[in-house]
């Protein structure tokens, strides 16, 4: 007669970040959390167009998966450390490579090394050129973002809100660190609240974060379909039907770049 098997144990303690990346102090004893994942997933995508495999957010993501599962963090969760200094991607150039690093506040969570392309397209130059200085004719993201205040202005915001606004923002800007007080971090702010609270009447809406986001992002630009499909795919992956809300924030980006290219 055969033994049953006994069910496996839980873990005792939690992945911390201490335990992934070298890092230290307060950071060092938190649990990885799934929305912590998700906004280092959004900022790879924004900036590199992918998630890197052995990068940041893919660590982030195992472990996040296994805290979730073991019980040790909620879907929802998200790490005081993020939800106060967002997370930093920037990209510097040596002869040949290009160098990346990922960092949360002033804390390095990895540094990579990968081969620099041969030469920058016209279209990403001038994605980078207009996302500094503000120009470019046509609707722009700030006032698609603005836009939404009036197709779903009343749709309470979820991360996959936050996500697209985040996306949008790092287009706009140029820039991948999220500017405190800005449109994306009050999203996600928004994002974090609506999570603990029950009664939608009061959660934050879109109106509440994107009825002046021109004001809060520092630079602007016009919105193109390499930036909708960006927004987009943001949004996408962080719904948990994968699926973009057909009035939401990747909706509006879309309509604006379709409008900005039939004025060409």
């Amino acid at each position: 007669m055969s033994q049953q098997q006994p069910p496996p144990r839980r873990p005792q303690e939690p992945i911390k970040y201490g335990d992934v990346f070298s890092v230290e102090g307060e950071l060092a004893g938190k649990p990885v959390a799934q929305q912590d994942a998700v906004m280092m997933q959004t900022a790879e995508n924004s900036m590199l167009g992918n998630t890197l495999k052995g990068c940041a957010a893919s660590i982030m993501q195992s472990a996040a998966a296994q805290n979730e599962m073991a019980g040790f963090v909620g879907h929802d969760d998200v790490t005081d450390a993020i939800s106060g200094s967002g997370v930093t991607i920037t990209e510097s150039h040596v002869p040949g490579h290009r160098i990346i690093t990922e960092s949360v506040g002033e804390q390095v969570l990895g540094q990579y090394s990968k081969p620099a392309p041969l030469m920058q397209s016209t279209e990403q130059q001038s994605t980078i050129e207009q996302g500094q200085d503000g120009s470019g004719g046509g609707i722009t993201i700030g006032e698609a973002l603005e836009a939404t205040t009036l197709t779903a202005g009343q749709k309470p915001v979820e991360w996959s809100d936050a996500a697209a606004v985040q996306a949008a923002e790092v287009r706009a800007t140029g820039r991948t660190t999220i500017a405190p007080g800005g449109v994306a971090a009050a999203a996600q702010s928004a994002a974090t609240l609506n999570a603990r609270t029950t009664r939608n009447e009061d959660k934050t809406k879109l109106a509440n974060v994107l009825s002046n986001a021109t004001e809060k992002l520092p630079s602007d630009k016009s919105a193109t379909r390499r930036d909708a499909e960006g927004v987009s795919g943001a949004e996408m992956r962080n719904d948990r039907f994968l699926t973009t809300h057909p009035a939401g924030v990747a909706a509006s980006v879309a309509a604006a770049a379709r409008l900005n290219e039939s004025d060409k």
